[in-house]
């Protein structure tokens, strides 16, 4: 098992990145949808600044209605942080316009944002770009690249692993994408680690498996001492691998899962 550089699809995922704009001033994606079948399951890790940023409360509360996950919204360029009651306005209205565009619940939402702090987040440009990020959904490598650098802010280059591990037999695949270079400091930072896996995971086992390999790979990173507002390492898994669910967080499956997580992680 080893960890390769780049994307490798994942059954059960599609990713669309265009620009909205949210970057007034540069010409490049800076939004990001990610789609997941029906029965994905999430979890997450986010920051512990008590400053945290509006898509972290609206995260938060949507994990815990619902395990289930059926897109992650990113934009770059604004981190609707530092905006008050307005800027969680602006976060629902997003996540609504995306509810009503796919048909589901906003529960099932999970919204991202990276950049600057304290500036109102572009509510209608990212509604007005949210058919266009539907369209563009796909399921290639270069889909993933694409995804990988529209998440940037700072970054000098985009970050895209994969392993491939065995569970019972069956080949399970795990591809993260990262971003984030100023402002890393545990505990989590100003950065995003995105992490997908066809693996068949009970809830609970994908969320103490994940909180374990942040604790032995972000909280383990320290760039400048600055803990930022909007981090989150998260993590979806689509249940289309051909093995028995894991339930049991001791069972030889868990095993296999937690090195591959933490290999991709590292």
């Amino acid at each position: 098992m080893r960890s390769i550089v780049g994307g490798r699809p994942i059954a059960g995922v599609r990713l669309g990145a265009v620009r909205a704009p949210v970057y007034a001033n540069k010409q490049r994606d800076d939004l990001l949808l990610v789609s997941f079948d029906a029965g994905t399951v999430g979890a997450a890790v986010t920051t512990t600044n008590q400053f945290c940023a509006a898509p972290v409360h609206v995260l938060r509360a949507h994990l815990q209605a619902t395990p289930e996950v059926r897109f992650w919204l990113l934009n770059a360029g604004n981190a609707n942080a530092g905006t008050g009651v307005p800027g969680m306005d602006a976060c629902h209205a997003t996540v609504q316009a995306l509810a009503d565009l796919a048909q589901i619940a906003p529960s099932s939402i999970w919204p991202f944002s990276t950049g600057v702090i304290g500036e109102p987040l572009p509510v209608s440009a990212i509604q007005s770009a949210l058919p266009r990020a539907v369209d563009a959904l796909e399921i290639g490598t270069d889909a993933w690249e694409r995804a990988a650098a529209a998440i940037m802010t700072t970054d000098t280059h985009p970050k895209l692993r994969h392993v491939i591990c065995e569970i019972d037999g069956v080949e399970v695949t795990i591809t993260g994408m990262a971003k984030g270079s100023g402002m890393i400091h545990p505990n989590m930072a100003t950065m995003f680690g995105l992490l997908m896996t066809d693996a068949v995971m009970a809830p609970d086992v994908l969320q103490t498996l994940l909180q374990r390999a942040v604790s032995h790979s972000f909280n383990c990173v320290t760039v400048d001492g600055d803990t930022s507002t909007n981090d989150a390492c998260v993590i979806a898994a689509t249940g289309q691998a051909a093995h028995a669910q894991i339930t049991d967080i001791h069972s030889d499956g868990a095993a296999a899962f937690r090195g591959a997580v933490w290999l991709v992680m590292t």
